[in-house]
Parts: C-alpha cells; sequence; structure tokens
C-alpha cells in the first residue's frame, strides 16, 4: 500500500511511460537513420567506386610505389583542361563564321600562335634543363599559366579581341612546358620490369581517356555560354597545380642518378692535342646514333599527316558532308574514329613488350602509307572513317616508341632538351600539314593523293636507317 500511495509512485508510472515513447521515438528514428545512412551510401557510390576504380587502374604493377600512379592521373587533369580550351577555340575560331571567313580565322590563328612558338620552344629545354631540382614546380607553373590565361580567353571569346591570340600562344607554350617535364619525369618513376613504351602508354592513354569524357563536358558549359569551357579549364589546371606537387620528391631528386655519356668527345687544342683540362663535350642529339634522328623524321611524317587530316576534313566535311548526315555529324564520325584509334594505338602500346621501338615506328608508317594509298583509290565516307581511325593509331604508337628511344639513347642532362626540340619539330611538322589542308581545293581524292605524298617523303626519309637500327640493335642498354 505504501508503494502505491508513495510519492515514487506516480514518478515511476511516468518514467514508465516517457521510456515507451523513448523507445517508439528510436524505433521510429533509426530505420529512418539507417535508411538515410543506405541513400546517402547509394547516391555516394558510383563516385566512390569510380575513384577506387581509377586509383586502382593508375596504380597497378607498382605504378602507385614507384609515383607513376600519380604522374597519370596528373595527366589525365592535363588532358581535361586541355579538351576545355579546345572546345572553346574551335567554337569561336572555326564554327562561328563561313567556311572561307574560317579558312582566313584558322590560318591567322597558325600564323599568329606558330610562329613566335617557334622561336619560344627551343628555349625551353634548356631553361628547364637547369632546374632538375624543380620539375614538380615547372609542371605546377605551366598548370597555374594555363588556369589564368583561361580567364583571360573568357573575355576574349565574347569580344573577339586580338587578345585571344597571345593568350593562346602562352597556353601552348605552358602546355608543350607540361609535356616537356612529363616526358624527362618518367623514367624517374617507371616501376620494376616496366618498359618504357608501356610507361608512356599508360600515362597518354590516362589522358586521352580523360579528354573522351571531358570533351562533352565542356560542350555542354559551352551551351550555356561561350566562357563556360574557359571557366572549366580554370577550374581544372587549379586542381592541377596542387596534384603536381603530390608527386613523389624523387621527381627533383638526383640522388643516385648517374648522368650518361654516350660519346665523349675530347676538346682538341688548336696546335693539337687533347683537351689539356680534360673536359668532354656536352652530349647533344648528334652523338646518340641515328635511332632518334630517324624516328624523329617518321614522326614528323606523322603528325603532318595529322594536321593535314585536321584541316582539310574540317573544310571539306563542312561543304560535301557524309552522305545523309550534317556537317556537324560528319566531323563527329571522322572525330570519333580518330580518337578512337589514337586510344587503341595507346592501349596496344602498353600491351606490347618488344624491345625494339624502331621496328615498332617503321611498321606504323608502312601501315599509314598503305592507308593513304587506299583512301586515295577508294575514296568515300567509309575510307574516311578508317583512314583516320588508322592515322591516329599509327601516331600514337610511333610517337610513344620515339619517346621511348629519346628515354633510352639521350643522357639525362640533355634529355629535357631532347624532347623540348622532338615536340617543337613535330608541332611545326603538323602546322605545316595544316597548312596544306588549308590552302588546298577541297577535292577530295586530290587530298587523299597530297596525304600519301606526306608519308611516303617520311617513309623515304626515315624506314631505312630504322629498320638498320632495329637490325643492328642499341649499343646502349635497352629498357623500352
Amino acid at each position: 500500500m505504501r508503494e502505491f500511495g508513495s510519492p515514487q509512485g506516480p514518478l515511476g508510472h511516468y518514467d514508465g511511460v516517457a521510456a515507451v515513447r523513448s523507445s517508439d521515438a528510436h524505433a521510429s528514428g533509426g530505420p529512418l537513420r539507417r535508411t538515410g545512412r543506405a541513400v546517402g551510401r547509394a547516391l555516394r557510390l558510383p563516385f566512390t567506386a569510380t575513384g577506387r576504380g581509377i586509383r586502382k587502374a593508375t596504380h597497378a604493377h607498382g605504378a602507385g610505389e614507384s609515383g607513376l600512379g600519380k604522374l597519370i592521373e596528373l595527366h589525365a587533369v592535363n588532358g581535361a583542361g586541355d579538351v576545355m580550351i579546345t572546345v572553346a577555340l574551335a567554337s569561336t575560331v572555326f564554327f562561328s563564321v563561313p567556311t572561307d571567313e574560317a579558312r582566313g580565322r584558322v590560318a591567322l590563328y597558325l600564323a599568329v600562335t606558330m610562329a613566335p612558338f617557334t622561336l619560344l620552344a627551343p628555349v625551353i629545354g634548356p631553361l628547364l634543363d637547369r632546374l632538375p631540382h624543380g620539375r614538380r614546380a615547372a609542371m605546377a607553373a605551366a598548370m597555374l599559366t594555363r588556369a589564368v590565361l583561361a580567364i583571360v580567353m573568357s573575355t576574349a571569346v565574347i569580344t573577339g579581341s586580338l587578345e585571344l591570340y597571345p593568350a593562346a600562344l602562352g597556353v601552348l607554350v605552358a602546355s608543350k612546358a607540361y609535356g616537356v617535364v612529363r616526358s624527362a619525369v618518367v623514367p624517374r618513376l617507371l616501376p620494376p620490369r616496366f618498359s618504357l613504351v608501356r610507361a608512356n602508354s599508360r600515362v597518354t592513354l590516362a589522358g586521352l581517356l580523360a579528354t573522351g569524357v571531358a570533351a562533352p563536358i565542356a560542350a555542354g558549359l559551352h551551351m550555356i555560354g561561350p566562357r563556360g569551357p574557359l571557366y572549366g579549364a580554370c577550374v581544372i589546371f587549379l586542381g592541377g597545380a596542387v596534384l603536381a606537387f603530390t608527386l613523389p620528391p624523387t621527381v627533383d631528386s638526383a640522388k643516385g642518378e648517374r648522368k650518361a655519356r654516350l660519346v665523349t668527345v675530347p676538346h682538341t687544342h688548336p696546335h693539337g692535342g687533347g683537351d689539356r683540362a680534360g673536359k668532354e663535350r656536352r652530349p647533344s642529339l648528334r652523338t646518340v646514333g641515328p635511332s632518334v634522328l630517324h624516328g624523329l623524321q617518321a614522326n614528323a611524317a606523322h603528325r603532318a599527316l595529322s594536321g593535314f587530316l585536321t584541316f582539310f576534313l574540317a573544310f571539306l566535311l563542312r561543304e560535301h558532308p557524309l552522305a545523309g548526315q550534317s556537317a556537324a555529324v560528319s566531323l563527329g564520325i571522322v572525330g570519333v574514329a580518330a580518337g578512337a584509334g589514337n586510344a587503341l594505338g595507346t592501349a596496344v602500346g602498353a600491351w606490347l613488350k618488344a624491345r625494339g621501338p624502331e621496328l615498332i615506328i617503321a611498321t606504323m608508317l608502312a601501315i599509314a602509307l598503305s592507308a593513304t594509298i587506299l583512301a586515295a583509290l577508294l575514296f568515300g565516307g567509309l575510307m574516311m572513317a578508317v583512314l583516320c581511325a588508322i592515322a591516329g593509331f599509327s601516331q600514337a604508337l610511333s610517337k610513344l616508341s620515339l619517346d621511348a628511344v629519346i628515354q633510352r639513347d639521350v643522357p639525362e642532362e640533355v634529355r629535357t632538351s631532347a624532347f623540348a626540340r622532338s615536340e617543337t619539330l613535330l608541332q611545326m611538322s603538323w602546322v605545316v600539314g595544316g597548312a596544306i589542308g588549308i590552302a588546298l581545293p577541297l577535292n577530295g581524292v586530290l587530298g587523299m593523293g597530297v596525304a600519301a605524298c606526306i608519308v611516303g617523303l617520311g617513309a623515304l626519309m626515315g624506314a631505312r636507317g630504322l629498320l638498320s637500327a632495329a637490325r643492328r640493335g642499341s649499343p646502349h642498354p635497352r629498357v623500352a
């Protein structure tokens, strides 16, 4: 009775009611929270799974431990930013005006950007050679420069002012500076039992995949406004500048590194005798054998073919699109074919374990020559797509093999300069091919005949020397 009438009785009763209500709240809130967490995980799953998949792919086969995986990711960011700027420029310089006016604009663009580039590009290599301990900073600076210039160009694409051309030149120089440093860095991050062709292929493939993903995003941003892709490029390059500093310190360190001297030529005294100081001539491209020279000649032909097809087909398909297709769809078809061929060539380079890059370059030259001859004989829409795919495939695999030859045969102390000079030559070859494509009458059979002549000239200059070098073998240790 006391318990019933005591003050504790009613309090205990209400405590029980509160406990029941609390348990009800937990019973109702628990599932809600669990459901919310499940929905959140489901929404995050595509992004987290994609991120884990990308990280697993880029860091496979020892690339994560060596640091090559970080470089692969950085190059993917670089490719995404470059395609954003490309979309913005193409819509301004090419697609916004009639064909005749577009020819003049494209020619002006090539002249204004490429003429100064030929003067600036040779300076890039020696300058970077003097900064062997600042490669991460150099790559970050190249990213940051393009981020700033993208904002400058965002005003020029609206007003149509001439600021667009020097800004585009700056983007081109910064992009090539990044590419030169990236190529020089790859041998420092090579995993065990990894060939240079394979490493270069994985880095390049990452850039191509990123380009394929970013291109439709850039097109969507352009539909919102012409400045959209440039703002996107700015954000991407800012992220790349930060990512560059996550590369391992071995990129900047020369500890334990020997500077190879493949040919030592002592200075001779004017009155005879050797150099009293015992100094040796600084290595150059002339001291590394014929493989680099002939590889450059062959790749120059591939790059000239690429420039020719880019501009000749761009104007040809605007005036004479593929049967039943619009000009935009026709350009898209050949563009996708070229991109698919490029990606396939890069993937094959990652798969190949051959130790003869000279033989690969010569084979690609023969394949490209055969394709251009067939395109001239059997001109048509299908052959155009096939030719673009083969041209992309052969150029990608040939360039990867050239990079491997330079990385293998050129001493470390001048390797950056070698890449700078090779990139300059290849870029100018692309411009020469493009200029021919702009000037040529819009006749498909004639155009394919000229394309065959371009590749044939490269075959005459380089194929024999490449095959001879492949038969002799390299006098230097091969790593590709």
